[in-house]
């Protein structure tokens, strides 16, 4: 299944995230590569804090998507630190989210290109078995 995410939609994500954000002080935020960019830099200009190359200490790191854990376990150890995605796709534990989707949800962004969703989609799922 494919679902297309759109400005709008991101839009009210990141003003969603900026008000559950707004009284916290952050050292920065930190945008996990690739997908966690443009967020990291929509609510860096919502919030007025400072994007950061690596995550430190009572930072804010957020990322597009939390399907196994294995990227965003990286920085569970980080300390003070805030986590959130757009998309969960298993009940959040130790970070927040935005959206809930299914696991087997293949979710477009609309900074992908997407003329490569169908090939994008049929790699990612023969990778994953």
């Amino acid at each position: 299944m494919i679902s297309y995410f759109t400005w709008s939609e991101f839009d009210k994500s990141v003003e969603q995230i900026a008000n559950k954000c707004k009284f916290l002080e952050f050292s920065g935020i930190y945008g996990v590569p690739r997908g966690g960019l443009c967020l990291a830099v929509a609510l860096s200009h919502k919030l007025k804090i400072d994007l950061i190359p690596k995550p430190i200490k009572n930072s804010l790191i957020v990322d597009d998507v939390y399907e196994t854990g294995i990227t965003l376990n990286t920085f569970k150890d980080v300390e003070g630190a805030k986590f959130f995605v757009l998309f969960s796709k298993v009940e959040p534990g130790w970070w927040n989210t935005v959206h809930m989707s299914e696991k087997k949800e293949w979710i477009v962004f609309p900074w992908e290109n997407s003329k490569n969703v169908q090939s994008d989609f049929n790699e990612y799922h023969k990778k994953r078995g």
